[in-house]
Formats: C-alpha cells, sequence, structure tokens
C-alpha cells in the first residue's frame, strides 16, 4: 500500500472517529446536560439527535423516569415519646437537570443519600408533632401530604428533583410500647363490650316487660270473652230448661227425681237420714201404691 492510500485511509478513520464522537442521542426516557471543560453550557438537551464538539463538549446522561427511593426504617418518637419503626419509600423525578447535576454530580446513589436524609428529618418532624393514635390511624394521610409538600419546597430548590409521593408501608410498635397500647386497646373493648352488654339487658327487660304485658291483657281478654260465653250459654240452657219444664212439668218433675235417685243411690255404704214422708220420695211412694 502507497503512503498515499495509508494517508487517506488515516483520514478516513478520524473522520468517521469525530463524526462519532460529534453526533449522540437523547432517549425520551433520558434527562441531559451538555459540559465544556466541565462546565455546563446546556443545562437541559431535548431528546433526539444533537451534535456536540469533539474532546470539547461531554454529555451527562441521567434516568428521567419516575424513581423510587426504598429508604431504611427508622425509630421516630410522638409527642407521647412513645417509638414507633416506620418503613416509608418515596417516588421522585428530576425535575431540574442543572441542579440536580451541581448537587449530586449525576449519580443516582448520592442522591439517594440526599433524599433519604430529607425524608427521615421531614418524617420525624411529623410524627414527633402527633401522637401515637394520630400517627397510626387518624392522620396519616395528613402527614404524608405535608412531608410531600415540605419536601417538594427543599429538593426542588437544593437537588433539582420533584417529590411524586410518600407513602408509609408499615409502622410497628417496639415490643414495650405494644404491650402498653395492646393493654389500653383490650380495656377500652372490654368497657364497650360491657357497654353493650348493659343496653342488651335494658333492651332485653323491656322486651320482656311488654310481652308480659301483652301476655296478661290477652289473658284478661280471652277471660272476659270466654264468660261472656259462658254466660249466653248458661242462659240458653236455663231457657231450654224452662221452656221444656212449662211443656209438661210433670214429667219434668219426674225425670229430675229419677236423676236424682240415680245420684243418690250409686254409691256403697251412703247413709241417708230422711223422712219416709219427705218430698224426695214422692215418685217412689206413688209407684209403691200404684203397685199394691
Amino acid at each position: 500500500m502507497s503512503s498515499k492510500s495509508l494517508v487517506s485511509v488515516i483520514l478516513a478513520g478520524v473522520v468517521i472517529l469525530i463524526a462519532s464522537k460529534s453526533v449522540y442521542i437523547v432517549k425520551e426516557t433520558e434527562r441531559a446536560v451538555k459540559l465544556q471543560f466541565g462546565e455546563i453550557v446546556e443545562p437541559d438537551i431535548k431528546p433526539g439527535l444533537s451534535f456536540k464538539i469533539p474532546f470539547v463538549n461531554t454529555i451527562r446522561k441521567f434516568d428521567g423516569r419516575v424513581l423510587t427511593l426504598d429508604s431504611r426504617p427508622q425509630a421516630f418518637l410522638t409527642i407521647e415519646k412513645k417509638r414507633l419503626i416506620v418503613d416509608a419509600f418515596l417516588k421522585w423525578k428530576i425535575n431540574s437537570v442543572e441542579t440536580y447535576y451541581t448537587a449530586t454530580s449525576g449519580d443516582e446513589f448520592r442522591a439517594a443519600d440526599l433524599l433519604s436524609a430529607r425524608v427521615e428529618n421531614e418524617l420525624r418532624n411529623q410524627f414527633g408533632a402527633r401522637t401515637l393514635n394520630e400517627v397510626v390511624s387518624g392522620e396519616r394521610d395528613d402527614v404524608m401530604t405535608e412531608v410531600i409538600r415540605r419536601l417538594n419546597e427543599v429538593a426542588s430548590k437544593e437537588l433539582g428533583i420533584s417529590i411524586i409521593d410518600v407513602r408509609v408501608k408499615r409502622v410497628e410498635l417496639p415490643p414495650e410500647v405494644s404491650n402498653s397500647v395492646y393493654e389500653r386497646m383490650r380495656t377500652e373493648r372490654e368497657r364497650e363490650a360491657r357497654e353493650l352488654r348493659s343496653r342488651g339487658f335494658e333492651l332485653a327487660e323491656g322486651i320482656r316487660a311488654d310481652a308480659d304485658r301483652q301476655k296478661t291483657v290477652l289473658v284478661a281478654e280471652a277471660y272476659r270473652e270466654s264468660e261472656g260465653l259462658r254466660g249466653e250459654g248458661d242462659a240458653k240452657a236455663a231457657s231450654i230448661y224452662a221452656d221444656a219444664y212449662t211443656k209438661d212439668s210433670e214429667f219434668y218433675s219426674f225425670t229430675r227425681s229419677l236423676k236424682a235417685y240415680d245420684e243418690a243411690f250409686s254409691g256403697n255404704g251412703d247413709i241417708m237420714m230422711l223422712k219416709p214422708d219427705s218430698e224426695f220420695f214422692k215418685y217412689l211412694r206413688s209407684s209403691v201404691g200404684t203397685k199394691q
């Protein structure tokens, strides 16, 4: 190969190298800055194909998507000086590439450490201003809203980061706190149970008294109705007896006497002391006299 051809090949290689070093691509999911000898000359490069001066400009790219920071569980004190173990995470993304690069040198781990410290500080402040009950159940959403607001103010200004969300995965009580909390909860539940039982007994007594009253009323009404029916029956029977008596009084008197004889003489060993001419033996005497 001649020297002229060799020079051409070298020049072509240099041109290709320079061209490859002059072109770069920023993806839609990336944020980037252009540096010139370590200084930022273009703070936020738009996605797409762009050009730079080889060996003069440097392109630093960062993940522009929403990232998750899972912070370490930390111990916080409530306003009652109760210790809680809090495990939280946050969602964040870059909103100012220049500020982010200046504060962290583009190191995601450095950014995570700075964010963790600020999250822990804000959670400590918010938990320390509330009671255990407010933190665990009553005002957790308010706590998270306030933490997000205050973190955004600091992180956006100092780190160029926007806080999307902060959530508490779990809140655990140390054993010494858990025992007292569970004991208080058990006492409270026992008190509520006693109140419910008392209300139940009171309601049961009212229902029982009402049932007894209804029973008394029903029995009285039934007795009154039965006595009325019995009186009507007796009156009707008396009317029938009276009507029969008026039709044949002699026969009626005779049948009544026979019934009386049957009831009087049906027993064994009974003794009756009556005069022979008693009205009771009227039909017996007439029967004997007729036979003679």
